[in-house]
């Protein structure tokens, strides 16, 4: 348990930090996996500019490391290039 009215605060701004990234990257892995799932190419694309957008805001809020985020987006790419 927290001794100080800062420490108290800092537990709580971490539960709140905490939740809100696990939905972030929750967000972040369903976009990539619709992007694998899709079949066609013309949807695929449209679902691969959404990704790539929100892997970037993430990597730029620090919740992605920026080399992480650049191998999801090549395989992304690699995926919807094959497809076609």
């Amino acid at each position: 348990m927290p001794q100080h009215k800062s420490a108290e605060k800092r537990a709580r701004q971490s539960i709140k930090r905490r939740l809100a990234n696990r939905e972030k990257r929750s967000k972040m892995r369903t976009l990539t996996r619709r992007v694998m799932e899709s079949q066609e190419k013309e949807q695929a694309e449209a679902l691969l500019n959404d990704a790539v957008s929100y892997i970037d805001r993430m990597t730029c809020k620090g919740l992605v490391h920026k080399n992480t985020a650049a191998n999801r987006k090549s395989s992304l790419v690699k995926h919807v290039n094959n497809l076609g």
